[in-house]
């Protein structure tokens, strides 16, 4: 049996309320030719994402002994990036 609910809010938006699209929203939107995605989104409608790094990380799977990770977390924030560091450091680069 179906419920009566006061608590929907059924506001209709007309179609041609909704904000103008700017170039920024162009850029940073999928792009798609004949069903085939060539450029993938960026960000969302609000949030325009985080820019396109020229050398961007590689995600890899690494074991390391459990009383290095917690020393390196007990440093708070950004402890995966020092651990980078620490690596370019001992591999002179």
């Amino acid at each position: 049996m179906t419920e009566n609910r006061l608590d929907i809010d059924e506001t209709w938006i007309d179609p041609d309320d909704s904000p103008e699209w700017t170039d920024a929203h162009f850029r940073n939107a999928q792009l798609s030719v004949g069903g085939t995605v060539v450029r993938k989104a960026v960000g969302t409608w609000t949030k325009p994402g985080r820019p396109v790094s020229e050398n961007p990380k590689k995600q890899v799977t690494l074991r390391l002994d459990p009383d290095v990770v917690e020393r390196f977390r007990a440093t708070g924030k950004g402890w995966q990036s020092r651990i980078n560091a620490e690596l370019r450091k001992a591999l002179g680069i």
